[in-house]
């Protein structure tokens, strides 16, 4: 069984989306953990709404504002799935992702986690295949990744930035390394999102240190450089 785990903050017309898409999934096997993150919008509204669809399937959890990386936590040690994935509420998956990716983990043993492609707002993230050193450089694997649980150590919740590649990163040191599938399995809505910040050409990383956000970035880069012990 796949468990997706949802962390929401005031997203509900975002988790409409991502639930439709959920819904749509060739691979039928999977149990819904939405783990609200105190949301003060209409989520109970949705929620009714989705536990008459999926069931039994659909599991609701609150808790205080403690921040997305706290309430995947909170969402996996309930989960009951072989496998764990973690999607945000603006993501949203085409009708294969869940069966694609099960399908390349089983195929391929030694993998942890498999990650594929994705349309984040308009853009095209066309990725390549599993990097170790490479990783060690940049985040390029996305949260939305199907993993096998017993090789899952938890987010650093003290982390603000870059949870996902501390993941990756911590996972790899552990000897747990993953596959790419290549294909596009969802997009990210960047309209109302609040999970993801908007994408900047790398040219901008380099040209335009003085912008707040590249500030930002560059900052939240040093903190998982020092922690992995990575040398630039």
């Amino acid at each position: 069984m796949i468990s997706v785990i949802i962390p929401v903050y005031n997203q509900a017309e975002q988790l409409i989306n991502c639930l439709e898409s959920i819904k749509k999934q060739i691979y039928d096997n999977y149990e819904i953990i939405v783990v609200n993150d105190g949301s003060t919008d209409n989520l109970i509204e949705v929620i009714e709404k989705y536990k008459q669809i999926f069931g039994f399937k659909l599991t609701f959890l609150e808790e205080e504002n403690r921040g997305a990386a706290a309430a995947r936590n909170y969402g996996a040690r309930l989960a009951k799935g072989e496998f764990l994935i973690f999607c945000d509420a603006d993501i949203v998956m085409e009708p294969a992702l869940l069966e694609s990716m099960r399908s390349v983990l089983k195929d391929n043993p030694t993998a942890s986690f498999c990650y594929s492609s994705f349309i984040w707002g308009k853009k095209k993230f066309m990725l390549w295949p599993y990097d170790a050193e490479k990783l060690k450089t940049r985040p390029y694997i996305n949260i939305a990744s199907l993993i096998k649980r017993e090789h899952f150590p938890g987010f650093d919740e003290t982390l603000k930035r870059f949870q996902d590649w501390d993941l990756w990163l911590t996972m790899a040191a552990r000897g747990h390394g993953g596959v790419w599938l290549n294909q596009i399995l969802y997009r990210v809505n960047l309209s109302g999102s609040q999970t993801m910040s908007r994408w900047l050409p790398s040219l901008a990383y380099k040209l335009l240190p003085w912008l707040p956000a590249v500030k930002k970035y560059n900052q939240a880069k040093e903190v998982i450089f020092k922690k992995h012990n990575v040398k630039q």
